[in-house]
């Protein structure tokens, strides 16, 4: 049977009032009290129930958390993010993957809507397009991670792909180079997009042409997709010189289908992720990448999302985005044209 508040006042021989208002540091309770009462529960093993606590708070204390794939180590950061802050405000999370799957999607938000999360932390890009007469139905706060279209999120903490993408073709057509391709991710349409974008920019700005087949969008971001890309790259008539990657999973997939097909990389191609996952640095050869701030955004998402409860949800709140500048990482995987 678990520890009660009765089971702790009859060894410290106080009401249960008393052992309730103590455990909440209730000022109208000496410190010597609230020491004396904390410390007997500590030693009988007592654990405060969530389910009590948000009985008077007319709170659940959880919050949810959607994104893409457990396993990608994109999100692994934006979650320790999100935990760090959560977990000191009392908070616990409800995480679900929703692979980008319309139905799923529909039955995790439907999930999340009856377990009563007091907010959703949303990491997955496109989400509130899809769902956004869906999240209306729940009376919850949303915050998105991710660069999502304003008329679906208020509150958004966001890293400028836009730049992050431009400055990664700045680098390459610095090195020299005048054959680069891009590799996208046909999953993730919005954030492709938007790097893209930031490529195609800079490719202007430097008056290098982008044959059509230089631009090409695999099945998904994995490396799998990666390995896809690369194959596509390796079938064209002339082979790109660099090639700038959605993600470093898929960069991965690159330097794999390269080396199997004999290509040394940089040597005969530069590549280069984003996003600087943990393992970017430790790929054969190291990868240069665009260092997204992972931590920072979820601990922002966070942070932002108890500026809402804590306001009580007032109508009056100001919408609020919040955008980061990343870094570009320079590694083994890239050189100078023709070194």
């Amino acid at each position: 049977m678990p520890v009660t508040i009765k089971d702790i006042a009859k060894v410290a021989g106080v009401s249960h009032s008393t052992v309730s208002r103590a455990l909440r540091g209730n000022s109208a309770i000496s410190p010597e009290t609230i020491t004396r009462i904390k410390k007997i529960a500590e030693e009988l093993g007592y654990v405060p129930s969530a389910v009590a606590r948000g009985l008077k708070t007319k709170r659940s204390l959880a919050l949810g958390v959607i994104v893409n794939r457990i396993d990608d180590p994109y999100f692994s950061e934006i979650l320790q993010g999100i935990e760090d802050v959560s977990q000191s405000a009392g908070y616990s999370l409800f995480v679900a993957a929703s692979d980008r799957d319309f139905d799923q999607e529909k039955g995790i938000l439907q999930a999340m809507g009856e377990r009563r999360v007091d907010g959703l932390i949303v990491c997955s890009t496109d989400f509130g397009e899809n769902h956004a007469r869906q999240l209306q139905n729940y009376d919850f706060s949303v915050v998105a991670v991710g660069n999502q279209k304003q008329e679906f999120y208020q509150y958004m903490v966001y890293h400028d792909d836009f730049s992050g993408s431009q400055q990664v073709a700045k680098y390459l057509v610095e090195l020299g180079h005048t054959k680069i391709a891009y590799l996208g991710n046909e999953r993730a349409p919005s954030t492709t997009r938007n790097r893209l974008a930031g490529f195609n920019h800079e490719m202007k700005l430097a008056n290098l042409h982008v044959p059509p087949d230089y631009v090409f969008h695999a099945p998904d971001g994995r490396i799998q997709g990666g390995i896809v890309g690369g194959q596509h790259f390796l079938n064209l008539d002339e082979i790109p010189a660099a090639v700038v990657c959605f993600n470093d999973v898929m960069a991965v997939g690159v330097i794999h289908a390269f080396q199997q097909a004999g290509l040394r990389i940089p040597e005969d191609c530069s590549v280069v992720g984003f996003d600087d996952i943990e393992f970017a640095a430790y790929t054969n050869p190291s990868l240069t990448t665009f260092r997204q701030p992972k931590y920072q955004l979820g601990n922002m998402a966070a942070q932002l999302m108890m500026k809402l409860l804590d306001s009580n949800k007032d109508k009056t709140i100001q919408p609020e985005m919040q955008f980061l500048q990343g870094e570009l990482v320079i590694r083994k995987s890239t050189s100078k044209y023709g070194k």
